[in-house]
């Protein structure tokens, strides 16, 4: 059963923190309420749960005891018909949320912008650009939901803005954060946008986002192509079997001027997110593709090619069953312009037996990154099976599984 106790509470002082009230902007003073359909949506229904209906009823009670609000009932009823907080006693239900369930008073929280205001103001004007939009967000006596993740995307504007040295991005993610993997997985696109944005620099035709670490002396490692199947590559006049190759080929991507035509014989073409997967992967007449991740220039101009070249074959993206996944495929359809079909990311695998005892829960940075995708046609209906049951997959255990 739900915690009403913790979501009685967070509802209402999360309402009056949001209000024009608590930023004395207000002209009207109205209570601060909810109803008791926002804790439990049957509530009200003549087949509602009756253990839900009672636990609301006596948390309330439970409540109004503290002090920390009031209730009306229904005329002739037993049931609420509204709850509302006293004002006078928001800072104190504060506190008892934090001592019983982690909660981040408002006041915290903008003690917690004030300290990186003042920690990364001063080293670069990108980063003092976005010190300015927290610092505005204090005086509107507002706190802004991302301010944690601002505080990554200032520590590497900072880095960046500073940067006199050679580096790979993931040498200056390490450098930044400790991790090889979090500056692409996580902040990225955010501080190469706001760098364009600030500088007026914005991606020139064929342009990737990520390029204009370049002026900073940041480059992503050089890449390979590696791919397998039935395909014929011609280059420098000379041709070049892969179907030869049983784990297929991998060749600089700095070649790929040299290449004049690519031949898919097979029916599919799948580009495969993770290297395990790629490795294992050997459906009949399919050809596979290392992504790796999101995909660079030089993927995204050699899958245009072989595009170009092979209108006939029908084109794939597997991946992790996760936001990470999605948001490649996504990336990948926009960028090469090509609509691959999702492959194996579906409820499907989500409810095979098979995959049951590797089906992990979701953070909080999973499910914002889900809800981003939610209204998209191609992901929602998975996108919220996931939010509902808590889950989300790795394709490795799915491609074990392969054919």
């Amino acid at each position: 059963m739900i915690n009403y106790e913790e979501k009685m509470l967070l509802l209402l002082v999360e309402k009056y923190r949001k209000s024009k009230k608590d930023s004395g902007t207000g002209r009207i003073n109205r209570r601060t309420q909810i109803k008791p359909m926002e804790l439990y949506r049957g509530y009200n229904r003549n087949d509602g749960d009756l253990e839900q209906i009672n636990a609301i009823n006596e948390t309330a009670g439970k409540y109004r005891e503290k002090g920390f609000l009031t209730f009306e009932m229904r005329k002739f009823s037993n049931e609420i018909s509204s709850i509302y907080l006293v004002d006078d006693k928001v800072e104190e239900a504060e506190r008892y949320l934090t001592e019983r369930y982690q909660y981040v008073s408002k006041h915290e929280k903008m003690k917690q912008i004030k300290k990186i205001i003042e920690q990364y103001s001063g080293y670069s004007p990108v980063a003092d650009q976005e010190c300015a939009k927290l610092q505005a967000c204090l005086d509107k006596n507002v706190a802004p939901k991302d301010y944690e993740q601002t505080k990554e995307v200032l520590r590497a504007l900072i880095f960046i803005e500073q940067n006199e040295r050679p580096l790979y991005v993931r040498e200056a993610s390490m450098l930044i954060y400790g991790s090889s993997k979090y500056l692409e997985d996580n902040t990225l696109d955010i501080v190469c946008g706001l760098i364009r944005k600030f500088w007026k620099k914005p991606c020139e035709e064929n342009e990737l986002l990520d390029e204009i670490l370049r002026d900073y002396q940041i480059v992503k490692e050089k890449q390979k192509i590696c791919l397998k199947g039935d395909i014929i590559i011609v280059k420098s006049e000379r041709t070049l079997e892969l179907g030869n190759f049983r784990s297929g080929v991998e060749f600089y991507a700095d070649e790929l001027d040299e290449i004049e035509k690519i031949i898919v014989n097979n029916q599919r073409f799948i580009t495969v997110e993770n290297k395990t997967s790629y490795m294992r992967c050997r459906e009949a007449d399919t050809s596979y593709f290392y992504l790796g991740g999101y995909a660079n220039r030089f993927q995204r101009d050699f899958l245009k090619m072989i595009y170009r070249d092979n209108p006939g074959v029908r084109y794939f993206h597997f991946g992790d069953i996760d936001a990470g996944g999605f948001h490649i495929h996504n990336n990948l359809c926009r960028i090469t312009e090509i609509p691959f079909v999702l492959y194996r990311m579906s409820i499907n695998e989500l409810q095979d037996s098979r995959y049951k005892s590797c089906l992990l829960s979701l953070s909080q940075n999973d499910r914002k990154r889900l809800k981003t995708l939610s209204e998209n046609d191609i992901y929602q209906e998975t996108v919220k099976y996931m939010l509902k049951q808590d889950v989300k997959l790795e394709q490795e255990i799915v491609s074990y599984y392969s054919p």
